[in-house]
């Protein structure tokens, strides 16, 4: 005969146990405490602003659509007759930024996808020192084109900490400073 499993009592914890465990809670606090105010970090220096070239954009088709003659749609299945064929691949964005007269950043961004047909991405920081700046940015993104297809020049003042983010608005005219 098998034998009656034997209940298991609660025993209440003695008071040293509690005050452990209140002392312990205490220095895991007093630790976060003092590591969420200690070292102080300083993301620029007192001399510096921050200049944020930031922007996602789809770049232009690599080719034009062109027509299909009629033997090449005799070749593809009916439900694939559409009279035009446009290449999905995307054109690569180039940007090139110019501080006070002197190369800051050249960078192309190629086109996400697997075909290559998305937004191109681009995030680049430049520190520079504080004060007044002359900024042309150019950028291209037409592969079928030589040469930039936007540009705008800009003279800037900027402040200790002062962070300036150039983006690209399509709709809203091309290249804007913030």
């Amino acid at each position: 005969m098998a034998e009656p499993a034997i209940a298991a009592r609660a025993v209440p914890l003695p008071a040293r146990a509690w005050a452990g465990q209140v002392l312990l809670y205490a220095l895991f606090a007093a630790v976060i405490g003092v590591f969420s105010r200690w070292p102080v970090y300083h993301h620029l220096a007192a001399d510096q602003a921050l200049i944020k070239v930031s922007f996602t954009h789809t770049g232009k088709p690599v080719a034009e659509c062109r027509k299909l003659s009629d033997a090449e749609l005799a070749r593809l299945p009916p439900n694939m007759r559409a009279p035009v064929s446009c290449p999905r691949e995307r054109s690569p964005v180039t940007v090139e930024v110019d501080i006070g007269g002197a190369p800051a950043l050249r960078r192309s961004a190629p086109p996400s996808g697997l075909s290559r047909d998305g937004a191109s991405a681009l995030y680049q920081r430049l520190v520079v020192p504080a004060g007044e700046h002359r900024i042309a940015v150019r950028l291209n993104d037409d592969a079928r084109q030589a040469g930039f297809t936007y540009r705008r020049e800009l003279s800037v003042r900027l402040a200790p900490a002062q962070v300036l983010v150039i983006d690209f608005d399509a709709a809203g005219g091309g290249i804007t400073f913030k």
